[in-house]
């Protein structure tokens, strides 16, 4: 092999030498920096050391700390059958005070006070017919054996109240409610922020009977309001809320019971206690209360009328056929089917716990005679005096 000669050698190294710079010498802090690497979208409730949890990490964060979790697990529910909601009936509303009943189509038709067979006295009347006729022009309406009454005394009723309730595989994780915007004089708007001093609206429209997540509250001056959304809220006073409690409460025996939140205006049942059935009501209005209490259901009839009245001249008699669903548990006092409300979610009976007819009927399957019924009113408002209290209805 050749030899190259030392010199050369030399004279090399010293050349590259010159080519290649020298390696600058690394401060301290340049060995402590590390380059920022975001962490992957999540919550971190501790320090993961190897990213940081900012951007969108810090604010599902944030609403983590409020019980907020994105994305939001879906309730597993399912709506009310609607085919529940079916009644081999027709209604209509008797709207004429002291109206005849005739005992034939014919002397319906010939519509002479004095042939009536007995008359419709009351303040709020409700009728069933089998049967109705139109001749010349003239509707007549057939409401039970050898019972005519003429259309001129007569409201039909059209399409039954639909069902509001949600049928649950378990308790829902959080609480929700429906949107009950009556008498808002504009469309619902949910709020960025809760309270009215700002006008930061979203845009979002709450519909009647929409239902929403409750993932908090906040009270501004008097005014309850409700998160609906991770940004959005809504005034608690436009929506029935549900509050999910599977601890029974005092007195009730096992892990069935069926609860009425006079407050919210509505109802939940549970079943080995987990949250089954909830949906909206209309209870008794001042001073036809529904009373708070402990009872249980004593009787179910499918159908039955009610009639009755609380003043001595029976100037607010009431007379309601073919009641559907009827469950009593309180006297008098029923939860039953109502296809004469045509809004659920405040107060308007007489004292019974009004539903739309496919939530009674679901109900009135579920239900078993020895049911517990717990009635409360969370705001305390609702008379406990028994004295108070009479036989109510409707």
């Amino acid at each position: 092999m050749k030899k190259i000669p030392f010199f050369l050698l030399v004279g090399a190294l010293f050349a590259n030498s010159l080519l290649t710079p020298a390696p600058r010498p690394v401060s301290a802090q340049a060995q402590t920096e590390r380059p920022v690497v975001l962490c992957l979208p999540g919550v971190y409730p501790n320090d993961p050391g190897d990213c940081v949890p900012a951007g969108p990490s810090s604010y599902l964060g944030e609403l983590a700390q409020h019980g907020i979790l994105l994305p939001m697990p879906a309730m597993a529910s399912t709506p009310v059958d609607p085919d529940l909601g079916r009644v081999p009936f027709r209604y209509g509303e008797v709207r004429n005070n002291n109206a005849p009943v005739y005992g034939t189509l014919e002397d319906a038709m010939r519509n002479r006070p004095r042939d009536a067979v007995r008359r419709m006295v009351g303040d709020f009347m409700w009728i069933s017919y089998a049967d109705e006729r139109v001749v010349d022009g003239k509707r007549y309406f057939n409401i039970g054996p050898n019972a005519w009454m003429t259309g001129n005394d007569i409201t039909r009723l059209g399409v039954l109240p639909q069902g509001r309730a949600l049928i649950f595989e378990r308790t829902p994780a959080h609480a929700f409610g429906w949107a009950l915007p009556y008498w808002v004089p504009e469309p619902l708007q949910t709020k960025r922020t809760p309270g009215t001093a700002v006008k930061d609206y979203t845009g979002r429209i709450l519909n009647l009977y929409e239902i929403v997540p409750l993932l908090g509250e906040e009270l501004v001056g008097e005014e309850l309001w409700v998160r609906v959304g991770p940004e959005e809220w809504a005034p608690k006073r436009y929506i029935a809320r549900v509050l999910p409690n599977s601890t029974p409460p005092a007195g009730v025996e096992g892990g069935r019971w069926i609860e009425i939140n006079l407050l919210e205006q509505t109802l939940m049942a549970y079943d080995n206690y987990q949250l089954v059935f909830a949906t909206i009501i209309a209870s008794g209005i001042d001073p036809f209360w529904t009373r708070p209490g402990l009872f249980q259901i004593f009787s179910k009839l499918e159908t039955t009328p009610m009639t009755g009245a609380t003043t001595a001249d029976r100037s607010d008699a009431y007379y309601l056929e073919d009641v559907p669903w009827t469950m009593y548990y309180d006297g008098a006092i029923a939860i039953h089917g109502a296809y004469w409300r045509a809004k659920m979610g405040f107060v308007q009976s007489h004292g019974c716990v009004n539903m739309a007819i496919a939530d009674a009927h679901w109900l009135f399957k579920w239900a078993v005679e020895g049911d517990w019924v717990y009635v409360w009113d969370p705001s305390g408002k609702t008379p406990t005096d028994p004295s108070l209290y009479g036989p109510g209805g409707y």
